[in-house]
């Protein structure tokens, strides 16, 4: 679960995204594990789903991840906040919010 935020930042920009396609197929799976009743699609469709049409629903993704990590990250609803960087462009951005509330959750 815990990840090096700088390192998948880095990756990503380096495999030119692939690797941050990685990067929210496993934050998707984590928000299975934690949030079921919230989220419920595994980490391959909503990658699929997200290159089907076009980025729109990495956006529904997006908000969905500020409702799932509530529960993480002490009540805190950040799914405005994660919607709107997601339509300026910055999924990048929502990753390393989500993996930083993860790895204070579950520190090793």
């Amino acid at each position: 679960m815990n990840r090096s935020i700088g390192v998948s930042i880095l990756l990503t920009i380096v495999t030119c995204g692939i690797y941050g396609l990685y990067w929210i197929y496993c934050i998707t799976e984590t928000a299975c594990q934690i949030n079921p009743q919230e989220w419920q699609t595994s980490g391959g469709l909503t990658i699929l789903l997200s290159i089907v049409t076009c980025g729109i629903y990495s956006i529904f993704w997006a908000y969905k991840m500020g409702k799932v990590y509530m529960a993480v990250n002490g009540g805190a609803d950040n799914s405005i906040l994660y919607l709107i960087l997601s339509i300026i462009g910055f999924n990048i951005i929502n990753c390393a919010l989500i993996q930083n509330d993860i790895n204070n959750a579950y520190p090793q």
